[in-house]
């Protein structure tokens, strides 16, 4: 990915947090959080968030590559949330609930 066409305004080497089995591509990726606080990216399977031995580091570029689908998010404005039934499905996005 050059920065000609990375749509993030985080560099594509920002790390984030996510479980393992998002991480391996075991999963799809069905709920992206853009968090009010610090601007932290976060993405999620349909399985319960697991303890912290399951979760993993990894930079945005990586998920962006699992699923690059979630460039469509780049414009998530921190405080909001996007959230889909399945893989390939269209991404709903709202404002998160405190």
């Amino acid at each position: 990915m050059s920065d000609s066409t990375w749509p993030f305004s985080d560099p594509e080497n920002v790390a984030l947090f996510t479980v393992v089995n998002l991480a391996f591509g075991y999963a799809p990726i069905l709920r992206v959080t853009h968090d009010e606080e610090d601007g932290g990216w976060q993405f999620h399977s349909g399985d319960p968030i697991p303890d912290a031995s399951e979760w993993k580091l990894v930079l945005l570029k990586n998920v962006a590559k699992l699923d690059p689908t979630i460039k469509e998010l780049a414009a998530l404005p921190f405080g909001w949330e996007a959230t889909r039934s399945a893989s390939g499905e269209k991404w709903i996005t709202k404002r998160q609930v405190p």
